[in-house]
């Protein structure tokens, strides 16, 4: 029997799979948002004002990795190696050699050989042009990338688990508890939440985990609702009558009989969630009530955008990565709700 029970749900994910994969849109976004993930992860090794290698008298350093003094390659100071002065390079370049990153810039670094005064357009050192303060454009928006994804995923999968366990104990339980929790909720959405981080802002410099954990005091109400509705419909079916006359403990109850029938409708909404956290972000570093200044962002980006008309590539830039990103995971949520949907699944 337990043999059967594997191949059927085994036989079910992979028929979720292949409609997922049916919606080529949906597949294409995902696949296309995962390789540029993976690039952005290595956004340190493709951007960078270091090189990645140097060869220096016979000997192999990675100034990407390690921090090394002047006087290593025969300077004068026992400061961090400027690679980009070029009198170090002239001192590297007689004894050996340097491998440079595709883009020669970090996201902080500034373009101090620029032809034309910051923001300076496109041109074959800077492939994007360089923001009101000579800081590459093509840098910052690999790093604003990554930290904006990384931003919304780890929001999504905090959310998504507080959401869950709070709709499943609500909708498990119900009548006190199920009413308590409702007008908490109903009072907890009601703060204003731009006026809180404005009040914060005020206080404290709101950095990455900072921002996150006051939009996760906010954000984790999202699944509840849907999780939910989904245990008080099932609280009531026959085999969970069946398991507490048996004496299981509601806990395993909640987790192991209930709760993967509820991820069904939970799991759909996760792109659409993913979306949201990412133009909070974005919305908040645009307003100024963000990640802290000078960090590379998309909303800081769409600020420069607006505040430099003058530099049409500063705002093209930053509209089309957030069109971009937001299009792809949408699709990708639409790939997914096709996926779970039980009238494609069963026929």
């Amino acid at each position: 029997m337990k043999n059967i029970f594997l191949f059927k749900l085994s036989n079910i994910n992979s028929r979720r799979l292949d409609n997922f994969k049916k919606n080529k849109r949906g597949f294409y976004s995902f696949i296309f948002l995962l390789l540029l993930f993976i690039i952005s992860i290595f956004a340190n090794f493709i951007a960078n004002e270091r090189p990645i290698i140097v060869f220096f008298e016979n000997k192999i350093y990675l100034p990407i990795l390690v921090d090394y003094p002047e006087t290593v390659f025969d300077g004068e100071f026992e400061t961090n190696t400027d690679y980009r002065d070029p009198f170090v390079k002239e001192l590297i370049q007689k004894k050996g050699w340097m491998i440079w990153p595709l883009i020669p810039f970090s996201h902080d670094t500034i373009n101090y050989e620029l032809k034309s005064p910051a923001p300076s357009p496109p041109d074959r050192i800077n492939w994007l042009g360089t923001d009101d303060q000579g800081r590459d454009v093509f840098a910052r928006l690999i790093y604003g990338f990554r930290i904006s994804l990384l931003f919304g995923l780890i929001l999504t999968s905090l959310s998504s688990i507080i959401g869950v366990a709070a709709g499943a104990v609500q909708g498990y339980f119900g009548g006190v508890i199920d009413l308590i929790f409702q007008r908490f909720i109903e009072v907890w959405e009601s703060i204003p939440l731009l006026y809180l981080l404005i009040i914060l802002a005020a206080i404290i410099t709101p950095g990455f985990w900072s921002l996150l954990f006051i939009l996760l005091l906010f954000s984790w109400m999202s699944l509840v609702g849907v999780v939910r509705a989904e245990f008080l419909r099932a609280r009531n079916f026959e085999y969970v009558r069946a398991a507490k006359a048996l004496g299981i403990k509601n806990n395993i109850i909640i987790f192991r009989h209930i709760l993967p029938n509820a991820m069904v409708a939970t799991i759909t909404f996760l792109p659409f969630i993913l979306a949201g956290s990412i133009t909070s972000l974005t919305a908040l570093d645009f307003l100024g009530f963000g990640l802290p200044p000078g960090s590379p962002s998309l909303g800081e980006m769409l600020q420069q955008g607006k505040s430099n008309l003058q530099a049409p590539w500063l705002g093209i830039t930053s509209f089309f990565s957030i069109a971009i990103i937001l299009t792809l995971v949408v699709f990708i949520g639409e790939a997914v709700r096709d996926a779970f949907d039980p009238r494609k699944i069963f026929n």
